[in-house]
């Protein structure tokens, strides 16, 4: 049986659930409700527990709760019993509360649920468990047009502070050091900040170039900071063909790794060294 055969496009979802594909569609953008899968024609395909969340929202709508609060115990798995719902890991709550904040453009409920975060979860693991598949997540969400680019500019900016924020005093110590940047036209560099971070943590200084910076800019400051390694986020379906011989260069002077999500072949020939795994991994895999 093919994927397709065994999962549900929203229209059979709504019809089974005796609700609209509009509603459908607002529940899985506001609440996280469901969460779907995609077929290799990138259709949307829904999972049996997705059409039983959907009806346990709707019979808890009915006995008078509003939408978010029925989503939210929905969530929960065995139903929503306050006893099963102290059972669930906290990340689930958190991350349903952030999306919603952020979606709203909600700074000061967001900063609160990030304070709530950090206080709960260990950096690291907020990181991994929150902070990450929500940023993955979001960027589909921008990329099939379910949020807008003032959502995605809101919600990076506003990680990004917060993540500078713990980020401070990362330059400070006798560690090996490292040098950080997004080469030209790469503006994503949230992974590379938490990449940061936990390298810090296991004893690196941090030296952090930022966004978009020119390779002349980086061979700069190489000769000041003369890092053990330079460390370069270029995510997937960057295009850096315009800059290989400036990249191969600079990896004749120092080490150079890259991660975020470029494949392997594009690094062919340019003596650079790939980061796998999610930031935090990459740090920890760089430290061992």
């Amino acid at each position: 049986m093919s994927e397709e055969e065994r999962y549900l496009r929203i229209g059979e979802l709504a019809r089974r659930t005796g609700t609209s594909p509009e509603l459908l569609r607002a529940w899985e953008q506001r609440y996280g409700l469901l969460r779907p899968s995609r077929s290799d024609g990138g259709f949307r395909l829904y999972s049996d527990q997705d059409e039983a969340r959907v009806s346990r929202t709707k019979a808890l709508i009915a006995q008078g709760l509003s939408a978010s609060e029925a989503a939210r115990r929905a969530l929960v798995p065995g139903g929503g019993s306050d006893e099963e719902e102290a059972d669930v890991a906290p990340t689930e709550h958190l991350a349903f509360e952030l999306r919603e904040a952020l979606d709203r453009f909600d700074a000061e409920r967001a900063d609160r649920v990030l304070d709530r975060m950090l206080a709960a979860l260990s950096l690291e693991t907020a990181m991994q468990d929150v902070l990450l598949p929500y940023l993955h997540l979001l960027g589909d969400r921008w990329a099939t047009g379910e949020v807008s680019v003032g959502q995605e500019h809101f919600a990076s900016s506003l990680i990004r502070g917060r993540l500078l924020g713990l980020a401070r005093g990362w330059g400070v110590g006798d560690g090996p050091s490292l040098l950080l940047a997004c080469p030209p036209d790469e503006e994503h560099d949230l992974g590379l900040i938490m990449f940061g971070i936990a390298a810090w943590r296991r004893g690196w200084r941090i030296t952090y170039l930022g966004q978009d910076t020119p390779i002349a800019t980086i061979e700069q400051a190489v000769e000041v900071v003369k890092p053990a390694l330079v460390v370069l986020a270029i995510a997937e379906g960057t295009l850096i063909g315009s800059h290989t011989h400036e990249l191969r260069m600079l990896a004749a002077r120092v080490p150079v790794a890259v991660g975020g999500g470029i494949r392997p072949e594009e690094l062919a020939g340019l003596g650079i060294r790939l980061l796998e795994g999610d930031p935090v991994d990459a740090a920890r895999t760089l430290t061992a």
